[in-house]
């Protein structure tokens, strides 16, 4: 199965780690980033800028807008995500808590499923 592992971040606390610090936490990321890799459970592993740099689209009466910045307001902001390939939701669980970014952030793992096979 697969999951997707999402990771929040509380955006006033993020601001407040030293770049020092954020600079340690993305090398023993990459370094375990990389060991899942090769055992074959990591999938994809993506870091999202700040939510300042999105754009919103969306389709109202036929025409499509597009908006600068995020869709709302949250105290929370999505920082990236994880694909992750497991035997089920309690062996995602066991690999996601061995990321070092979780003494960040809270991870959102939830179990994706193909549209077309609907499953």
């Amino acid at each position: 199965m697969k999951f997707l592992c999402q990771i929040w971040f509380d955006t006033e606390k993020s601001k407040l780690v030293p770049q020092t610090e954020w600079d340690a936490l993305t090398q023993e990321c990459i370094t375990s980033d990389n060991r899942w890799r090769e055992s074959g459970h990591l999938l994809v592993a993506l870091a999202l800028h700040e939510p300042s740099t999105a754009i919103t689209v969306r389709l109202r009466n036929g025409e499509t807008f597009a908006t600068d910045g995020p869709f709302a307001e949250i105290k929370e902001h999505l920082g990236g995500f994880v694909l992750i390939e497991a035997e089920n939701i309690e062996e995602a669980k066991t690999i996601v808590s061995s990321f070092p970014i979780l003494k960040y952030c809270s991870i959102e793992v939830r179990p994706t499923y193909s549209i077309q096979d609907g499953k």
